[in-house]
């Protein structure tokens, strides 16, 4: 990855989740200078804890919510990168709680770029959504930046509602037109399904499948024919941060909405994956089918990542059955007593050694 990002100071919401410890992680290893704001782990255990982040990153527990103190931690580290990863991101607890997730996703953004907009200096915006705020229409080919928003399920529809925020914020502050001569460069990133290690997210696949293999049980699916685009972490993350880099140089040729996810034959269904990552524990069946009754989840689902891939020459570097092993083999050896951190750090040196990928044309 590029040397830009030795000594930059970036601020990231969300640092305590899953993709936020591996992203001050590896940020930390790229030599960046972080700061984290966010509520506390949300989940126990937790890869935050259980790797130390907290030693390479500078906490502040908060709520983004609350915009006054948002707004003086961001003033006084002065970031030049905003990563805005912090959300209520579990579809089934939002259709639980509607309004904490449309408090969440929606105010809180606009608590995060109204802090950006009071800063004095030139800054580079991530706002972090979700494959899922496109009109899902079943289609079998990948959604592009260009089609409809949308969101039947109250998650959906709030990180939709998030990009409009961010929209606005844009046009109105942030653009030339404006008046703010491009001094922001805000852009929103739409990634697939993140797979890694240390991720122990409540109704989320890996983690579940995870826990009954080390029973040594079969894994219980919802929609083990439902097919999403799966990657990653760190491949997820080498997006978001190739995004940043392009916004800080050229913040209007890269505003705007941008897809990440992975090559078509890495868009699998559920039941596929968790075969894949049962191999290594010999568990037989990998999974049954559950009997109960849940709320409405999309059966087809798929982004079109040509965009990065050739403006800003990012593509996953890890294919699926490379990711999947990746994710059982991080989990294996946490569960037999292997340092989480150097877990991590291990596959970070491993990924960042891969060779970068070339455009695609």
């Amino acid at each position: 990855m590029s040397e830009f990002w030795r000594g930059r100071r970036v601020f990231l919401t969300g640092h305590t989740g899953f993709k936020g410890s591996w992203l001050c992680l590896l940020l930390s290893r790229l030599g960046a200078r972080v700061a984290g704001y966010s509520l506390p782990p949300p989940t126990r255990p937790s890869l935050f804890d259980a790797a130390g982040v907290d030693r390479v990153v500078e906490t502040t527990i908060g709520d983004i919510r609350d915009p006054a103190k948002l707004a003086d931690t961001m003033s006084a580290f002065a970031p030049e990168v905003v990563l805005h990863l912090a959300a209520q991101s579990v579809v089934l607890s939002a259709y639980d709680d509607p309004l904490e997730t449309f408090s969440t996703n929606v105010v809180g953004t606009a608590s995060v770029l109204n802090a950006v907009r009071r800063l004095p200096g030139n800054c580079a915006v991530v706002n972090v959504t979700t494959d899922k705020v496109y009109e899902n229409r079943g289609w079998v080919w990948g959604y592009r930046e260009t089609d409809d928003l949308g969101g039947r399920d109250p998650y959906s529809s709030s990180k939709a509602c998030a990009e409009l925020v961010a929209k606005s914020f844009l046009e109105s502050y942030f653009s030339g037109s404006s008046g703010g001569a491009g001094r922001i460069g805000l852009a929103s990133a739409r990634a697939g399904n993140v797979i890694g290690g240390g991720d122990w997210t409540p109704h989320q696949l890996i983690p579940e499948t995870i826990a009954a293999l080390a029973r040594g049980e079969p894994v219980v699916l919802r929609n083990p024919q439902a097919t999403r685009p799966w990657q990653h972490v760190l491949d997820c993350l080498a997006g978001y941060l190739a995004l940043a880099e392009a916004l800080h140089v050229e913040p209007g040729k890269y505003a705007g909405a941008w897809n990440f996810g992975p090559a078509e034959q890495d868009v699998e269904p559920v039941a596929r994956v968790v075969e894949l990552l049962a191999e290594p524990w010999g568990v037989l069946p990998a999974w049954v089918r559950d009997s109960a009754t849940y709320p409405h989840e999309a059966m087809e689902l798929s982004v079109n990542a040509r965009k990065s891939n050739r403006e800003l020459g990012w593509q996953c570097r890890l294919p699926l059955a490379t990711a999947l092993s990746w994710t059982s083999g991080w989990f294996r050896g946490y569960l037999a007593g292997e340092d989480a951190r150097r877990l991590c750090e291990a596959q970070i040196e491993s990924f960042l050694a891969l060779e970068r990928p070339g455009r695609s044309t």
